[in-house]
């Protein structure tokens, strides 16, 4: 089978490009032609055979000029719709997976495929098809916001969701009259939902239901765990030092529980709030080994996010490495805890995350017994993701009309 990968970033920018090169790999090695399609730049790191990518679009650092000239090609780009169709010519999928398209690629892309008569699936990373700044987070209210989703994209400008900016804002919220009217997000055979929470934002944005796969991200396959280390008790929480990650509250029952040890790996805007607090250990970004067995070796880690994550891979490493996870009750990271893998706690709530800390660091017997339950229940690898994702294209491919 030949499939074409489509993404706005051919290198490792984020979490969709981990999860696009992972499975990338996977279907490879089964003996499946990849290749992939999205924006040049130096860091590029996979290709197509005719090495053929769109120009590199930075529209967050340009200036006012290169903003207005690109704001166009923000929201349609004939450049990407004229050269996928130059890979699709020379490749002949048999499928094309987009995943972050919106801005530098555009949905223009959609058409182009559509004349090929080749089945589209797309994995939801993130809100866009329903929230033009495709968080659902207001920075400036520091807030979870829905204020979109009546489709009254006007909110986006009055707010000035993308980046404080009324400029980006516009083009946003513009975007999404534009595609939403088309109605262009249907023209999708299928969409990959990583969550129940994704999916019914995007079927309330529009996407007919009967598109939609549920398939919660894959994790690392870990064959041989180590036995914990216990020498050291501490709570971990890894990821980004922001506020919508839930830093502010986390660091606030931090200084309410001044007998047990934190270790925050990461960085971020908020990364100078640690300072000073005697129970933190702020170690930094951290990768590889070196954060594999920080997770390990922790009692717990802790998700307290005061945004609606999608399907945080914190979580499901954090239970792939046999360790329980407190997180917030938003977004899709409940779905991904048991009563036996972990707590949910309601977000925003010091005392409710203070006494689900307490609960857990004060039995090392139930500990025990959730980090067995965690790798019992850690089964979706990525080798078994990706048997699913053949069994989705030879669907779509068979029933292609």
């Amino acid at each position: 089978m030949k499939i074409l990968m489509v993404n706005k970033f051919l290198y490792p920018a984020g979490g969709a490009e981990t999860y696009m090169f992972g499975l990338g790999n996977c279907l490879k090695a089964s003996g499946h032609q990849v290749e992939y399609f999205g924006m040049d730049s130096e860091d590029r790191c996979v290709s197509n055979t005719i090495d053929c990518y769109t120009e590199n679009i930075d529209f967050r650092n340009a200036g006012l000029s290169d903003k207005l000239k690109s704001s166009l090609k923000t929201i349609y780009s004939k450049e990407a719709e004229s050269k996928i169709g130059k890979v699709i010519d020379n490749f002949k999928p048999d499928i094309v997976h987009l995943n972050n398209i919106n801005f530098q690629l555009t949905p223009s892309i959609i058409y182009e495929i559509k004349k090929h008569n080749i089945p589209i699936v797309q994995t939801v990373h993130d809100t866009q098809i329903a929230c033009p700044n495709h968080r659902m987070y207001n920075e400036q209210t520091e807030k979870i916001c829905t204020d979109c989703f009546d489709g009254n994209y006007m909110n986006c400008i009055k707010n000035k969701c993308v980046h404080g900016s009324a400029l980006k804002s516009a083009i946003a919220a513009y975007e999404s009259y534009y595609y939403h009217k088309r109605d262009t997000y249907n023209l999708v055979d299928c969409y990959i939902c990583p969550s129940r929470f994704i999916s019914d934002v995007i079927i309330n944005a529009g996407v007919k239901k009967d598109k939609i796969e549920i398939l919660h991200n894959y994790c690392k396959s870990y064959d041989e765990l180590k036995p914990k280390d216990k020498s050291r008790k501490y709570v971990l929480y890894f990821g980004r030092l922001s506020v919508e990650k839930g830093i502010k509250t986390l660091i606030d029952v931090c200084r309410e529980l001044p007998d047990i040890e934190f270790i925050f790996a990461g960085t971020g805007p908020l990364a100078d709030l640690c300072n000073g607090i005697s129970n933190i250990d702020a170690v930094g970004f951290k990768t590889g080994d070196e954060l594999t067995q920080l997770i390990r070796n922790a009692m717990f880690s802790i998700c307290p996010s005061e945004c609606n994550e999608n399907c945080p891979m914190s979580v499901i490493e954090s239970i792939a490495l046999g360790t329980p996870v407190i997180c917030s009750d938003l977004g899709g990271a409940p779905e991904l805890i048991t009563e036996n893998t972990g707590e949910i706690f309601k977000a925003y709530d010091k005392n409710d995350l203070k006494k689900k800390i307490l609960k857990l660091y004060s039995n090392t017997e139930l500990l025990d017994k959730m980090s067995e339950e965690c790798i019992k229940s850690s089964t979706n690898t990525v080798k078994k993701y990706s048997e699913a994702m053949i069994g989705i294209y030879q669907s779509l491919i068979e029933n292609r009309g």
